[in-house]
């Protein structure tokens, strides 16, 4: 007999505070095992966090994420406008 489980995990969204706190308990010396097991997030995540906003305020933060929100947006917004361009190209090349 196989089961297949599958486990769905909640895709957490950290505010700036939470992620500015964690690695300034990381920069104090706190170990990176114990900072990850209390926010629940993976060790990659952690490092991901690091290497992205290390040295940046919470503003800097903030406006970094606003910027790639802003960013994915406006790309969602080219590729749609990109398909229906090649959808009306390909009507008009049409012969009637």
């Amino acid at each position: 007999i196989t089961l297949n489980l599958k486990l769905s995990m909640k895709k957490q969204k950290f505010s700036e505070s939470q992620i500015l706190k964690a690695l300034k308990e990381y920069e104090s010396g706190k170990q990176v095992t114990d900072i990850c097991r209390e926010l629940g997030i993976h060790k990659a995540t952690f490092y991901v966090w690091n290497k992205k906003y290390s040295g940046m305020e919470g503003q800097d933060i903030k406006r970094l994420k606003e910027l790639e929100e802003e960013n994915r947006r406006l790309k969602k917004i080219y590729a749609e406008l990109a398909m229906d361009n090649a959808v009306l190209k390909d009507v008009l090349s049409k012969k009637f």
